[in-house]
């Protein structure tokens, strides 16, 4: 019996022996108090690391995803303005080529050289459209929808997840040495703990690997994100700039076109610089018979002719002429003058104030005698 209580004594000690072991070990802390914590100082600073690169890559990523979104729709709707504006170009160059008006063809001019500008500002609203969908849009998608990210962001998911189960094993880890502490002297506790043990300091191996791989792979992401989005939106700038510059000229050219039309029509002629004075008096009542005389030719078919500059008769001989107004000429002499009818009353007046007219409309011609 005797030895048998030595014994017992014996085992008690090489137990109480062992427990000091391992509180020594695990420093007789709980979760939180040791190095056997999950969240120390460097895990947490990579733990911290990783969700700002998941936040900012996640951010990038929606924003990219926006600017692909804006620039499909903005094809979308140019592309529908290109049709109406190639449709106008069309309807255009059709009226200046079919234009039947007796007025003159200035307008027709007009409408040609607008119809011409038009279609080489469509043609250039294409180019942009074009540019927009190979140069940004298309690179933004693949890179919203490519394996680099989606891997990165793999690999941030694989390492909370190997976190949390490494926090749960060092819960574990903590309630077997509370066990312990117990002193209930069971050999297997101790084995227990320190498989438990050695299963969380593997985790947290692991876990130290893992988070590095993913930083460093998020981090790349988020740097191939920055610069690929700042150049995609650069090249937009550029493209819709040269866009524009290029319409600006297109402009500044149909602009100069349509006002040298206008100011054809508006301005006066230049008279020549000693314009000989109109035939006179008898020439009007027709005194004269011969078919040249004086410089007059009697032998020129009536013709109509329409009053594109206005002019205020400066003798009794002379006809003032209102713009717009339709005469009957009769004479025309060979020193730049025409002698005509309008309105009821005839004379003289310079020949370049009028243009000839193959058809009048019927509502002008009450107007004319």
């Amino acid at each position: 019996m005797e030895a048998i209580r030595k014994q017992a004594t014996k085992l008690r000690e090489q137990v109480a022996k062992q427990q000091q072991a391992v509180f020594k070990q695990f420093g007789g802390g709980g979760y939180g108090g040791s190095d056997n914590v999950v969240t120390d100082e460097a895990e947490l600073r990579l733990h911290q690391k990783l969700e700002k690169l998941y936040i900012s890559t996640r951010a990038a990523k929606h924003f990219q995803r926006d600017i692909v979104r804006g620039v499909e729709g903005y094809i979308v709707t140019g592309s529908k303005q290109v049709e109406i504006g190639t449709k106008l170009s069309e309807d255009s160059r059709k009226y200046g080529v079919e234009n039947t008006c007796t007025s003159g063809s200035t307008l027709s001019r007009a409408a040609k050289n607008f119809s011409r500008a038009r279609a080489q500002m469509e043609k250039e609203r294409g180019n942009l459209l074009k540019s927009f969908g190979t140069q940004v849009a298309e690179p933004l998608r693949a890179m919203v929808m490519g394996a680099p990210l989606e891997d990165a962001r793999h690999l941030a998911q694989r390492y909370d997840r190997m976190r949390q189960e490494a926090e749960a094993q060092a819960v574990e880890v903590s309630k077997r040495q509370a066990r312990v502490r117990e002193g209930t002297g069971n050999p297997d506790i101790l084995t227990k703990l320190e498989a438990a043990n050695s299963k969380l300091q593997d985790l947290k191996s692991n876990m130290g690997i893992l988070g590095r791989e993913a930083a460093s792979a998020m981090a790349a992401v988020e740097a191939q994100q920055q610069k690929m989005t700042l150049q995609r939106l650069i090249s937009m700038i550029e493209s819709e700039r040269a866009y524009h510059q290029k319409v600006l000229q297109i402009l500044d050219q149909l602009e100069g076109e349509m006002v040298s039309e206008r100011q054809r029509i508006e301005a006066a002629p230049t008279p020549p610089v000693e314009m000989p004075p109109p035939p006179s008096y008898e020439e009007v009542n027709n005194t004269f018979t011969s078919p040249m005389q004086n410089g007059l030719n009697d032998e020129v078919d009536y013709f109509l002719g329409e009053v594109i500059y206005s002019y205020q008769a400066e003798s009794d001989v002379e006809l003032s002429l209102s713009l717009g107004d339709y005469v009957v000429i009769r004479k025309v002499s060979n020193n730049g003058w025409g002698e005509g009818e309008c309105k009821g009353k005839a004379g003289w007046f310079p020949l370049g104030y009028i243009e000839r007219r193959e058809r009048v409309l019927a509502s002008k011609v009450t107007d004319i005698f």
